[in-house]
């Protein structure tokens, strides 16, 4: 019988605020005398919020309050309270990342968010969670194909490729359609940095404060549209594509062919249908989606319309976040929900000497890693080996065990994850190797890297598996 989860997505992007509820199901997929296989087999979006302007105090400021007005609202429609949600997430995104005051956002939402939410605005995990909120992953996959998803919002372009369901690269430019503002009569309230250095690429004259035209408008749309055509690859790649990299996120580059382009976004409504009136939101959002439209990217016969455009991203944060662990984990203590624990990732060699029974080189590097992020706990994350011997597991162990003893306090719990499925018996050694009884936590078949945060939520299935979130924290 499957478990539910209800699960929130809150995005607040530049131009626009939103929330969903989905519903997750997780069950034991393997058979009576097998190993307990504990899987999502089921995703839906069971309320859609209205789509709100995000609300700013300054052009620097979010404001908070009326951020938390907006989700409380949207629980009060759906008839849900915090209390009920599971997972899930809370994302800024494009410039709304780089306000003042971003963190504080996140903060201020943790007390909607349930006791297991991902806080998170890194542009490049922002992209794959588009991609997959859209539908250009699933495609990937169930075509044994090459897609692009190119997520066009307020005041980023987040890039994505997937290659039969695999991310293989993700990536992030300062292009959207709120990075310049415009009044009615064509005066410009804002331009971005961005912006101008697009129109200095281009000679293209724009000032805040002075009155533009439609015609050098399009002229910089068009230029915008150029830079995403040379990320793909179907123009010569020049300078300006690193001026407008959005800081934080990873140069994309492709080396494969294309077989299908979406996008996802609130400009995508302007590249699958008609732009209608340009400046209806005050911005060139109409008028980039129609620069890309009749660009590169859109022509060929590869555009496929998304299964969501502007909510794409929101739909990902809420339904694809969330992963669950192995079944064969140990916990000696249920110390969770825990949030935002950064992982430190050991390398082959620094594996290899655990497997060895030395935790020297580990206890060097824990404490360096704890300086750097001013926090003693932390996630220990390795890949394993396949089917260790009882020998080595053992010297594992006591190395795990004697590098936690060495740098923690006793209170402190060691946090354990292994790919390779090895977890239970690995923390059981690892929990009769230390002392004092320190609490440990090892969960296994979860993938992480350096820089990546987690948070693991309350066992679920009678305790077999630990849902858990891996994420990376960056705010430019």
């Amino acid at each position: 019988m499957a478990d539910e989860l209800l699960s929130i997505g809150i995005d607040i992007g530049t131009s626009t605020t939103q929330v969903i509820f989905s519903r997750l199901s997780i069950e034991n997929t393997s058979g009576y005398f097998s190993v307990p296989q504990i899987r999502i087999v089921d995703k839906q979006v069971i309320y859609k919020g209205e789509v709100y302007s995000t609300p700013l105090k300054t052009r620097t400021m979010i404001d908070a309050d009326a951020v938390a007005i907006l989700v409380e609202g949207e629980f009060k429609r759906a008839g849900f309270t915090p209390r009920d949600t599971r997972t899930g997430a809370v994302i800024i995104t494009g410039e709304t990342a780089r306000k003042d005051n971003a963190a504080l956002v996140l903060e201020r939402l943790s007390g909607f968010a349930g006791d297991f939410v991902v806080s998170t605005a890194g542009p490049d995990l922002e992209s794959i969670i588009a991609g997959k909120g859209s539908g250009a992953r699933q495609y990937s996959e169930d075509r044994s194909c090459v897609v692009a998803n190119i997520d066009i919002g307020g005041g980023t372009s987040n890039l994505v490729l997937f290659d039969r369901g695999e991310t293989v690269c993700a990536g992030c430019l300062d292009i959207g359609g709120r990075l310049i503002r415009v009044s009615s009569d064509l005066y410009v309230d804002y331009v971005s940095e961005s912006v101008r250095r697009i129109a200095r690429w281009k000679g293209i004259s724009i000032a805040e404060g002075e009155r533009t035209s439609r015609e050098a408008l399009e002229r910089i749309c068009g230029a915008m549209n150029e830079v995403l055509e040379q990320v793909f690859g179907l123009r010569p790649r020049e300078g300006i594509l690193s001026e407008v990299q959005t800081p934080g996120s990873s140069a994309f580059s492709v080396t494969t062919p294309v077989d299908a382009y979406f996008f996802s976004g609130g400009v995508a409504d302007a590249i699958y249908g008609d732009p209608g009136e340009p400046f209806r939101y005050g911005d060139i959002g109409m008028l980039l989606g129609a620069a890309v439209k009749g660009g590169r990217l859109a022509g060929g016969g590869r555009l496929v319309r998304p299964d969501e455009t502007i909510h794409a991203t929101v739909v990902g944060a809420g339904t694809y976040t969330t992963t669950i662990s192995g079944s064969t984990i140990t916990y000696t203590k249920n110390i969770f929900p825990m949030k935002n624990v950064p992982v430190l990732c050991l390398s082959g060699e620094e594996q290899d000497a655990c497997f060895e029974g030395r935790s020297e080189v580990l206890e060097e590097r824990m404490r360096w890693f704890g300086r750097q992020n001013d926090s003693e706990q932390l996630v220990l994350a390795m890949k394993g080996r396949p089917n260790p011997g009882y020998a080595e597991l053992k010297r594992l162990a006591e190395a795990l065990a004697r590098a936690a003893d060495a740098v923690y306090r006793p209170e402190t719990p060691l946090l354990i994850i292994v790919e390779c499925d090895m977890a239970k018996a690995l923390g059981q050694a690892a929990y009769h190797a230390g002392r004092g009884g320190r609490e440990v936590v090892a969960l296994d078949s979860i993938r992480v890297g350096d820089n990546d945060y987690v948070d693991m939520g309350r066992p679920l299935m009678g305790g077999l598996v630990v849902p858990v979130v891996v994420k990376t924290l960056v705010f430019g």
